[in-house]
């Protein structure tokens, strides 16, 4: 069965952009499986979450963001465990695992296997590869490496009313986002986990800003 979902999850996946493509999805999936061998939760449950948590990202692209792609991947997903021999209450949980795992959004993953899910999706957002992706995005929409006014722009930035500008450098993602992430891992595990990646990242950009001053 993993095999079969993993298989409808990469042909789903086609098109999704590359900081949320499969590469991700299978650091989740790794990242989520090492969590839950740690805190003693569902291995089957925790994979199949972990392989379709994003099926919903092409959807939401298309829609241009009207969309959910937490709560359009789990209403997805339920169609696609239909068709699976899984018992209901593993369906239920591997749902609510994709439709609370957002971090913008105001559901809180309830059972061991969702928090596990949230913590997973949530490292991948931080440490050397949270920070390689932030860049990547930046990029993408033109941004400049570094513009000086990041913790300025950081304190009046407003996630669900703001549009992309050229003003939105990696060190910006951390300023307004990256660096709260380790603060709110849900595990355990997790936390340990999460303040790895979050020193690492910290002295990254200390040490981008003082090469920027020219280590002044």
């Amino acid at each position: 069965m993993i095999n079969q979902i993993e298989a409808i999850a990469k042909e789903m996946m086609q098109g999704a952009s590359g900081c949320h493509g499969w590469l991700h999805v299978n650091s989740v999936r790794l990242l989520a499986l090492k969590i839950a061998k740690a805190e003693n939760a569902n291995l089957f449950v925790v994979e199949v979450a972990a392989l379709l948590h994003d099926i919903g990202r092409k959807a939401e692209m298309d829609s241009k963001g009207q969309g959910c792609h937490a709560e359009l991947g789990s209403e997805q997903a339920e169609k696609i465990l239909a068709g699976f021999p899984i018992s209901d209450a593993d369906k239920q949980n591997i749902i609510g695992c994709i439709k609370t795992h957002r971090y913008r959004k105001n559901l809180a993953p309830q059972s061991l296997e969702a928090k596990i899910i949230f913590d997973a999706d949530k490292l991948d957002s931080i440490g050397a590869i949270g920070l390689a992706r932030a860049f990547y995005f930046a990029g993408k929409v033109g941004a400049e490496i570094y513009t000086g006014r990041e913790e300025l722009l950081a304190q009046e930035k407003d996630h669900d009313k703001y549009s992309y500008t050229v003003e939105d450098t990696g060190i910006l993602e951390y300023e307004v986002k990256l660096k709260f992430v380790a603060a709110r891992m849900l595990t355990d595990t997790g936390r340990i986990l999460a303040n790895h990646r979050h020193e690492y990242m910290s002295d990254f950009i200390r040490e981008f800003k003082e090469e920027i001053n020219c280590n002044e």
